[in-house]
């Protein structure tokens, strides 16, 4: 039997998980799975440029990757959040900036990706919130 293993990043996650009592990656096996990641810097303030947001969010992804012995060169499925600017779409300017940093940082490596829009995510002032799921050999980190 494969025994979980829960992970906090540093920082913020030893908030999250002393308040909000959850942890921010969990590893069983080979598959890593993340929470959702927002634009938060340590003191859990956002930016208010949207593409720093979600560029911050995609460092907080990979932070906390790195803390279950993953990378962005193991992700196999990305979920993302968006709080839109229209009632009808996600929008250009949320859809660029995620794809610009997909491109940084997994290179020619293109994960399944499901973008949706909410009403509201679980901090006030975020509009954006990824979840990744990575697979990583047993035995090795990246």
């Amino acid at each position: 039997m494969v025994t979980p293993q829960f992970f906090c990043t540093p920082g913020y996650g030893d908030a999250f998980r002393e308040q909000r009592h959850y942890h921010q990656a969990v590893r069983i096996g080979d598959v890593v799975h993340i929470s959702g990641q927002g634009g938060w810097d340590d003191e859990l303030r956002f930016p208010e440029d949207l593409g720093e947001e979600i560029a911050r969010a995609f460092d907080n992804v990979e932070r906390t990757l790195a803390e279950a012995g993953a990378g962005w060169r193991d992700v196999v499925a990305v979920d993302s959040f968006h709080v839109p600017t229209r009632a009808d779409e996600v929008g250009d300017e949320h859809t660029a900036a995620m794809v610009d940093q997909l491109r940084q940082r997994m290179g020619d490596r293109a994960p399944v990706w499901t973008a949706v829009g909410v009403a509201a995510l679980a901090a006030v002032g975020m509009r954006v919130e990824i979840r990744v799921t990575a697979i990583v050999p047993e035995g090795t980190g990246s």
